[in-house]
């Protein structure tokens, strides 16, 4: 039975409940052709000596497939629960990670941290043989899912910023992999304090010639509550395992307006969040020129501050309330089954019909640098501009002092 790698984190975690009752900077490679895969190399490239472990080496035979089953919880798995699931009839083997997911332009992105010698296992054997990908991992650097390679934000140097604070951790994309089913990208375990993660927070599992399905029950027995169990293998074909509940942990500046958030699929890219959510989360208050906005809970003393001072400036018909375009929306970004800050009240979409996705916007960017102040970041600035769409990223206390400046 393989060895237990360690590491996982949260910027945000979606991970599932199981249902009782379910770019690069120049220079940098990309996937290689047949002929260098295998390729090893002594020395990791490093791009930060903080965030640098030794280099895997050339991978050790063995297995090499995805996981069946992928465990998450919003703590630290327990070490005896891991030992037991490793030791149930039909575990081949485990892989212990720490895994998040990272808002970045309103679109989560899965980010697991792991071991690279015993991560590189759990994937397809043309990833897990590119030595470079994992030489790099350890290095410092960040990996990638390939089909995300143009749909990812990056800087002139290729480093993408793993959160929407102004402060948010920068990592730098070394390679584009393909990856274990329901994960975005990967870095080394150094990073799990830099992204605010939870250490070892997730399992994979595999269970070679035996049916998941079985073992999953198994394995659930052994959880504590409000850890998660999933078949992969759906995962992979559908995307989501509709027989789990989903559960998302945010971390970051606003990790308290969140918490733990469950929720499960429904049809048409909707879900509904757990009821004991939506009553600690959402809320309905009158603001100042919109009127009655359902959002998160947090959101209204910063959203008020912001509202405020636009009629201070004498703003007021820069706002258009007949095109308020809502806050709280629990769904998946269209055609995704990924959960945008929406899902967690967080979002605003203002003036919606003059700024559509993909325009410059006409909103007023007096009203921009105003919601900018409050703790907003605009879409308008992202790569694939979205101008109507304003997200918490950070708690400003409003004061005197802070509305005069």
């Amino acid at each position: 039975m393989a060895g237990v790698g360690r590491a996982l984190a949260t910027t945000v975690a979606v991970v599932t409940l199981a249902a009782s009752s379910g770019c690069t900077g120049e220079g940098r490679s990309a996937e290689p052709a047949p002929s260098s895969v295998g390729s090893g190399t002594t020395v990791a490239p490093t791009i930060e000596d903080n965030h640098a472990v030794p280099a895997p080496g050339p991978r050790q035979p063995g297995v090499v497939a995805p996981a069946d089953i992928l465990v998450v919880g919003g703590e630290t798995l327990d070490p005896a629960t891991v030992a037991a699931i490793q030791e149930l009839d039909g575990v081949t083997d485990v892989a212990v990670i720490s895994l998040s997911e990272s808002v970045i332009e309103n679109r989560a992105l899965r980010v697991a941290a792991v071991d690279p010698a015993t991560y590189r296992t759990f994937v397809r054997q043309r990833s897990a043989d590119f030595q470079e990908a994992w030489d790099r991992l350890a290095g410092g650097e960040l990996a990638l899912k390939k089909r995300l390679k143009d749909r990812v934000p990056t800087d002139a140097q290729g480093y993408l910023q793993l959160g929407a604070a102004a402060d948010a951790p920068k990592v730098h994309i070394g390679t584009f992999i393909d990856q274990q089913p329901l994960i975005d990208a990967v870095v080394n375990e150094t990073w799990i304090d830099t992204l605010d993660m939870v250490r070892d927070n997730a399992l994979l599992v595999r269970t070679g010639q035996h049916a998941p399905k079985p073992i999953r029950h198994k394995i659930e027995k052994l959880l504590a509550a409000g850890t998660s169990a999933q078949l992969v293998d759906l995962a992979t074909r559908t995307g989501i395992d509709p027989s789990a509940q989903q559960l998302a942990v945010v971390t970051g500046s606003v990790a308290d307006a969140v918490g733990v958030y469950r929720y499960s699929v429904l049809g048409a890219g909707h879900i509904a969040p757990d009821p004991a959510w939506v009553r600690a989360h959402i809320t309905t208050e009158t603001v100042p020129l919109l009127g009655a906005v359902t959002c998160n809970k947090v959101v209204f003393r910063q959203l008020r501050a912001a509202l405020e001072e636009v009629h201070e400036r004498g703003l007021d018909d820069a706002i258009h309330p007949d095109q308020f375009a809502g806050c709280y929306y629990p769904r998946f970004i269209a055609g995704t089954t990924t959960l945008s800050n929406h899902a967690f009240g967080l979002a605003l979409d203002i003036n919606a019909v003059e700024n559509q996705r993909g325009t410059a916007g006409l909103i007023d960017r007096g009203v921009v640098q105003i919601f900018q102040k409050w703790g907003f970041t605009w879409g308008g600035d992202w790569r694939y501009t979205d101008p109507m769409h304003f997200e918490l990223n950070s708690v400003v206390t409003p004061t005197p002092e802070s509305a005069r400046n």
